[in-house]
């Protein structure tokens, strides 16, 4: 079977299947329609494993029995392959989501949350900060502690950033408004591009001169990235101190000239 094996080795990895499913496969595919005995000799494959590989192949649904005699078999269309294993996983994840929604309402998540909160409790609040990595880690967290806003949030970033994560920013702003929590807005970068973003987001942003990332919380808790430069991995640094929250809050307020 002329097919090199550096894309026998991708196929391998991109549909899960073993060295032999694969070789199997791809003969199939190249052949059309192709007895055992056909299949092992173009694919290289012992003519032993054969029978076993294309009986595993056709449970996997990569391919079938031609009606007939003798026993012949097909391989399955590509795109008919990766739409099924694009179900599956869409299947999966539905079926994920639902278990971890309910997981809260096991006895073992009640435990672990009681582990949690006796490990915390000891601990002194300016005491507790964490660095977090990654775009999705990062969002998630910080969706959680606005989640949590009791009165104000304040959000200082770039009109790139808030351009890119339109979806996010509008989750956030209904968040908070539904709260009735006050946000306090700022965008560096270009003017009509701010003024787009608080036309499509409906808010109200000023435009202020310092390019960097940054929201606090209720004057308690702020998280700021440490790089600008979306192409590098992110990194946050999250700080529980009301001190420190409320004098990084005071510097945001006049730079806004106190509005």
């Amino acid at each position: 079977m002329l097919v090199k094996q550096e894309l026998i080795n991708k196929i391998k990895d991109y549909f899960d299947l073993n060295i032999y499913e694969t070789k199997v496969w791809l003969a199939l595919l190249g052949k059309g329609v192709a007895s055992a005995g056909e299949v092992a000799e173009i694919s290289g494959v012992p003519r032993s494993r054969t029978y076993d590989v294309l009986e595993s192949l056709e449970k996997k649904g990569f391919a079938m029995v031609k009606i007939g005699k003798p026993v012949k078999y097909l391989g399955i269309k590509p795109n008919t392959i990766l739409e099924k294993l694009k179900n599956n996983v869409r299947k999966e994840a539905e079926d994920k989501v639902v278990s971890l929604l309910n997981l809260k309402n096991t006895e073992e998540f009640s435990n672990i949350e009681e582990l949690y909160k006796q490990g915390i409790s000891p601990m002194k609040r300016e005491d507790l900060s964490a660095s977090l990595k990654g775009k999705s880690n990062i969002s998630n967290y910080l969706k959680e502690v606005i989640q949590n806003a009791e009165k104000e949030v304040i959000i200082c970033t770039n009109a790139g950033e808030v351009n890119d994560k339109k979806k996010l920013f509008r989750q956030t702003f209904e968040i908070l408004k539904k709260g009735n929590i006050k946000i306090k807005f700022a965008l560096s970068g270009d003017e009509d591009l701010i003024k787009a973003i608080n036309k499509e987001l409906d808010v109200k942003a000023k435009k202020v001169e310092i390019d960097t990332k940054f929201f606090i919380i209720d004057r308690k808790e702020i998280l700021f990235y440490l790089s600008k430069d979306s192409n590098d991995e992110d990194v946050a640094i999250w700080i529980n101190s009301e001190f420190f929250s409320q004098a990084f809050a005071a510097l945001f307020d006049k730079a806004l000239g106190g509005k």
